[in-house]
């Protein structure tokens, strides 16, 4: 199976195009939940791909509007390219959207789009989901701020945290999606303080007087202080050690979801990130 098979074509892919603001891209992620957005430029030989701009950035680059300073550099693939050779260079950059471009922007193939295909017997595969889970998993408290989590979320360098309750059991998962849809960006201006002369330069001027208040354009990324519980999803599907590839494939395509909890028993044991998964079928 190729990328061809599999992608998402132009025509049907969501792009933002050059030049444009953040608040382009913050619209799209939060009404389809993508991870990123392609940023192109129409020339005469056609729309050009540049780069993507990922919900990531948005949150740690508040201060930054255009949409030139905000694009990442991301690998590309060809359409005749295998599903493979996609899968692996995905786990390896972990890229989760890769542009197609074969001289110009042809579409998309993502994360989602090769789970499919092992969901769907297209890519077949043997494996259990133990041998590809992580035993380490990101957690917090379920009372804690939200913007206290999503620091955790950055800190840690994943998109979701398992929340947990008094007891320490699993109450809920909270992902960048999450937090991207309750997010605003606030405009304002903050004030930098007065400006002092130095009193002890001989080349000060009445020294101790102020000379002028500066005030410099803001942009924050307003999160609710609300705890992580109001913003989690409470129904927490989970998998054992022994759950086979393609089944887990089905659970997160059928409840569109990026990772699964592994537990044995009443315990949590693991994580189960989609773009892990891909590692099936090449190893």
């Amino acid at each position: 199976m190729n990328v061809a098979d599999a992608m998402t074509p132009r025509a049907e892919v969501v792009t933002v195009e050059l030049p444009g603001t953040r608040t382009d891209v913050l619209e799209y992620l939060q009404e389809r939940s993508f991870s990123s957005v392609p940023v192109i430029k129409q020339t005469d030989n056609g729309p050009e791909y540049r780069g993507l701009v990922s919900r990531d950035v948005l949150i740690e680059r508040p201060d930054e509007d255009q949409l030139v300073m905000l694009m990442e550099d991301v690998p590309t693939t060809t359409a005749e390219t295998t599903l493979e050779e996609v899968a692996r260079l995905m786990v390896e950059q972990n890229a989760r959207r890769v542009p197609v471009v074969d001289g110009e922007f042809e579409g998309i193939v993502t994360v989602t789009d090769v789970i499919h295909a092992i969901a769907t017997g297209d890519e077949e595969t043997d494996a259990v989901v133990g041998d590809y889970a992580s035993p380490d998993v990101n957690t917090t408290y379920e009372g804690a701020p939200l913007p206290v989590a999503e620091r955790e979320l950055s800190y840690a360098n994943v998109p979701y945290t398992v929340a947990l309750n008094d007891e320490g059991g699993v109450s809920g998962v909270l992902t960048e999606v999450d937090i991207i849809d309750v997010a605003r960006i606030v405009e304002g201006e903050e004030k930098t303080g007065d400006n002092f002369g130095d009193q002890d330069s001989e080349w000060a001027w009445e020294g101790i007087k102020a000379v002028g208040s500066r005030y410099l354009p803001t942009r924050n990324v307003e999160i609710p202080n609300g705890p992580v519980s109001e913003f989690m999803t409470e129904d927490v599907v989970t998998v054992s050690s022994q759950k086979p590839v393609q089944e887990t494939a089905q659970l997160l395509i059928s409840n569109d979801i990026e990772q699964i909890p592994m537990v044995s028993g009443d315990q949590l044991v693991g994580i189960v990130r989609d773009i892990d998964l891909l590692e099936a079928l090449y190893e």
